[in-house]
């Protein structure tokens, strides 16, 4: 599966719901995105399954 998936993840810091776009090419991926909002650094860990479903971990900097 080659596209961006949309979904929304609540942002440790704020608590304020963003959308991200994760790369449903790639399995498995950990990264760091920029709240929307607070512009705080927000550890993502996403999995992708072989039907292009997704599961996101959240994290904040400190919780990792």
């Amino acid at each position: 599966m080659n596209e961006l998936i949309p979904y929304p993840i609540q942002c440790p810091y704020c608590g304020e719901i963003i959308d991200i776009l994760l790369d449903g090419s790639v399995e498995q991926q950990a990264y760091i995105e920029d709240c929307q909002v607070c512009c705080r650094p927000i550890q993502l860990h996403v999995e992708i399954d072989h039907e292009g479903g997704a599961y996101v971990q959240v994290a904040s900097e400190d919780e990792s």
